[in-house]
């Protein structure tokens, strides 16, 4: 049995310390995670042009993401074949070729080798142009976001997102489109790159605790929670994890709860727009427009829809990572309303956001305190409405009944798991059948149990 096999417990909602800070699991991570799995490289309002650029992290690989004269992307790790120095310095822009500063190789930017200084004189004509191109990986896009994937043998992106398509469409389709305002804000955080995603994914436990103060000071729907005052009523949101560890929380009608600036603005926009929304996909999906959503597409990327933050999470070893902050707006909104998102956004989730440091915070002593020697034999507990998930027939994936739950925990883990354990792609598509089993079995009679072994 490998030392990795018994990091989740799914049936019973509880995870190892040590996938917080044990530098042999990230590892594994990097390799069965991070170089298997579709990650968010950019958005195609970043690089409309042929030849524009972003660069970014795949895992801990630098890549370049380029338009195609053909309107096609392609994402290249940003290392020359020769000694694997940088062959592009900027964030963006728009090249014709990319050149390494090292010794002067030049790739087209297809990444083709162009050109190499004194190629005939030094080279003697032998060296092969054709297989020292940069390093390419898949490329594909839904709805204008764009991911890639090192892995020939993953899924496509729309089967790697799956259900979780259903409750992407309603704001980055059926809205007419999304566009996210960048340049993105970029932070190092001291934490281990799961704490991030698992929040969005499925915490809204912490809402009215972690950001009591920044709740007194807004207006809006969510501030009857701080200080933990009061629970949304019973049936105001859900909790929902699936195939491939995706998971979203959902508070009905509170969508703009947090854009303090544009509140009142917002819930007019949403109530105008919601008929075109149930005409496109239908009253059901209708329903979940112009509420909040939180969210993280496994493995590290993240959104809140409603306060309107798009995040990715580069992790630079178990205990780091660097945030990248964009603004998500409907594309058909006035300049005036994208500015207002965009403007409060930053103040609650940007860089310097009043939220994002009360989960900093949070996320930091969550990964390091758990190194100590006696702390890390224990367990974390994801075990809240443990035994009452089940399939709906009406909504993809495996579905809590509560706007607060650990519904979406206990998928992302369950994956996580599963993924870490699979040889190849193969052993995973081999679950596809019955890969929900573990999260709807009632395994509530005993977890107090395991939470104290």
């Amino acid at each position: 049995m490998s030392r990795f096999d018994n990091l989740v417990d799914v049936r019973h909602g509880t995870q190892s310390k040590r996938v917080f800070f044990d530098r042999d699991i990230y590892e594994l991570e990097l390799e069965r995670i991070f170089a298997r799995c579709w990650l968010f490289l950019t958005h195609d309002s970043a690089i409309p042009n042929h030849g524009d650029f972003i660069t970014t992290k795949m895992g801990e690989d630098d890549v370049i993401v380029a338009r195609q004269k053909d309107g096609s992307i392609k994402a290249f790790i940003n290392s020359c074949r020769h000694r694997g120095a940088q062959v592009c310095p900027s964030e963006a822009g728009n090249a014709r070729s990319f050149v390494c500063s090292y010794h002067g190789w030049s790739y087209g930017v297809d990444g083709k080798l162009e050109n190499v200084p004194f190629e005939k004189e030094l080279y003697k004509c032998k060296l092969d142009k054709s297989v020292n191109g940069l390093v390419e990986a898949r490329v594909e896009s839904y709805c204008g976001f764009v991911y890639g994937c090192f892995d020939k043998d993953a899924p496509s992106l729309s089967d790697y997102l799956g259900e979780m398509k259903w409750y992407l469409d309603v704001w980055m389709d059926a809205t007419g489109g999304v566009e996210l305002l960048g340049p993105p804000s970029r932070s190092v955080l001291d934490c281990n790159w799961k704490t991030p995603t698992e929040n969005f994914a499925g915490d809204a436990y912490h809402v009215g605790w972690t950001h009591a103060a920044g709740l007194k000071v807004l207006p809006g729907p969510l501030s009857m929670l701080a200080g933990n005052a009061a629970l949304p009523p019973q049936g105001a949101g859900i909790q929902v994890a699936t195939r491939h560890g995706h998971g979203v929380g959902v508070l009905f009608d509170a969508g703009p709860a947090l854009l303090s600036d544009v509140i009142q603005e917002m819930f007019a926009w949403h109530a105008r727009k919601k008929p075109l929304i149930e005409k496109k996909l239908g009253a059901a999906r209708a329903r979940f427009y112009g509420s909040h959503f939180n969210s993280s597409i496994f493995p590290n990327n993240s959104y809140l829809w409603g306060t309107n933050t798009f995040k990715m999470w580069a992790p630079r070893g178990p205990g780091q990572i660097e945030a990248f902050t964009w603004a998500i707006v409907e594309k058909d909104m006035p300049a005036h309303l994208k500015e207002g998102i965009a403007r409060t956004m930053h103040r609650t989730f940007g860089t310097a956001g009043m939220f994002e440091a009360d989960d900093s915070d949070n996320m930091e002593t969550m990964t390091h305190l758990n190194r100590g020697f006696v702390t890390r034999k224990g367990t974390l507990n994801s075990q809240m409405g443990l035994g009452g998930d089940r399939i709906d027939p009406d909504l993809p994936g495996v579905v809590g009944d509560s706007a607060i739950g650990e519904t979406s925990y206990r998928g992302f883990y369950r994956f996580y798991q599963e993924i870490l354990n699979a040889k190849t792609w193969a052993d995973v598509h081999a679950n596809n059948a019955r890969w929900f089993e573990p999260l709807i079995g009632d395994a509530s009679s005993d977890a107090g149990k395991a939470a104290a072994a």
